[in-house]
């Protein structure tokens, strides 16, 4: 049967075809006896939300009005409570009204912005590496990616001085994202205000995607909501599944421009209807709580995302012996991957070891020759998975 162009640029994404290679192991080490599968694919936290938030969400599912359709008007308490929230964090006023779109997790409004703003064959920038809803967005708006690369020895800094006069004025779409995934580079303030520059020079959107606003490992991350013109052209992703431990609960939301959180409202409205108000009631519990995994404060368990760089680096100096390259933000020295590609070069170690990685080359050019791990999981499971990964690479 036929599908479209448009699907077929699409691909299936490297999250997807990780997921298939997770399911055949698990599979087969269950039958065979082989060491059970660690998955460090995916940055999906083993911490709990907040109290708070899943007791709210359990009082909810008890309303009559929690199984109903939700449209906009009913997300008001929750769009408040992000308002609010932004004020807390940034010191900055926002209004509920018109500056506020709850969304399905911050990947529905990072791959759904372009179709809003852009037109088929319209160019936008990119990082490179980059997040797979980024380019994915693009795609499915049919627009032309410009690719910026990224260089660890640059500090994956963005040289937007790389692109001239000529080739800003045909971008109408920046898409950034610091603390940046997969890099895991913090990034810096200024950065940001660069790109805002840019975009009101040359009359360009610019979105920001901050869903590790809460993580950093040390210092203050950069946030496009600091920049006194952000409501000139920019909007900004948050999420509730890092900061808070509400990933399978698909709740964030979006704060910007008048005119862009229109934009993108009506083409939710079209898509989609909101979640749950059981879970917005979760949502808005969690927002006026301090992050789970705020840097500078105890999260639950040692295994704290971001909170716990000691035990990590422990975790690093385990693997690095046959050093490798891993894309993790720590100033460790290494060499190349072997060369199977970083796609292959993950199939082998999952078959190996039982021990899921992300290959690099599914964040872009600039990823490939890279892998991708997410430390969490309890430290004994890591020390574990790290004596298995050394190993494997001794007999390679």
């Amino acid at each position: 049967m036929p599908i479209s162009e448009r699907l077929a640029r699409l691909g299936s994404g490297v999250f997807a075809r990780n997921d298939e290679r997770k399911a055949a192991y698990a599979s087969l080490a269950a039958d065979q006896g082989m060491p059970p599968l660690l998955d460090l694919s995916l940055g999906s936290t083993d911490l709990q939300p907040p109290p708070v938030a899943i007791e709210a969400i359990a009082a909810g599912l008890g309303r009559a009005e929690s199984a109903a359709y939700c449209l906009h008007a009913a997300t008001l308490p929750f769009r408040e409570a992000a308002a609010a929230w932004a004020r807390r964090r940034f010191g900055v006023a926002v209004d509920p009204e018109r500056e506020v779109l709850l969304l399905v997790g911050s990947q529905e409004g990072t791959a759904h912005l372009p179709l809003a703003v852009l037109n088929p064959g319209d160019r936008a920038l990119l990082l490179d590496p980059y997040y797979p809803s980024h380019m994915g967005g693009l795609n499915l708006a049919s627009a032309e990616p410009v690719l910026l690369p990224l260089d660890a020895g640059s500090g994956w800094r963005p040289r937007f001085e790389h692109l001239d006069a000529a080739a800003w004025q045909t971008i109408r779409l920046m898409v950034l994202g610091f603390p940046h995934n997969p890099t895991a580079t913090t990034g810096e303030q200024a950065w940001l205000d660069e790109a805002v520059a840019k975009a009101l020079q040359h009359g360009i959107v610019l979105a920001h995607d901050n869903p590790y606003v809460d993580l950093a490992l040390e210092g203050e991350a950069p946030a496009l909501l600091r920049h006194p013109h952000w409501r000139q052209c920019g909007i900004e992703f948050f999420s509730l599944s890092k900061s808070w431990c509400l990933g399978g609960y698909r709740l964030a939301f979006a704060i910007g421009a008048p005119w862009l959180i229109t934009a993108l409202r009506q083409l939710k409205g079209v898509v989609d209807f909101n979640q749950s108000l059981a879970l917005q009631a979760g949502a808005v519990a969690a927002l006026e709580q301090a992050p789970t995994g705020r840097s500078g404060s105890a999260p639950p368990t040692a295994s704290g995302a971001m909170a716990w760089p000691r035990p990590w680096r422990r975790w690093v100096g385990r693997c690095a012996a046959p050093r490798w390259r891993c894309i993790c933000g720590w100033r460790c020295r290494s060499r190349p991957a072997p060369r199977l590609g970083s796609e292959r070069f993950c199939a082998a170690l999952l078959e190996a070891t039982g021990v899921a990685l992300t290959p690099g080359s599914g964040f872009g050019p600039g990823g490939e020759g890279w892998l991708r791990l997410a430390l969490v999981h309890p430290l004994p499971e890591l020390l574990a998975g790290a004596e298995r990964i050394g190993a494997w690479l001794q007999r390679l």
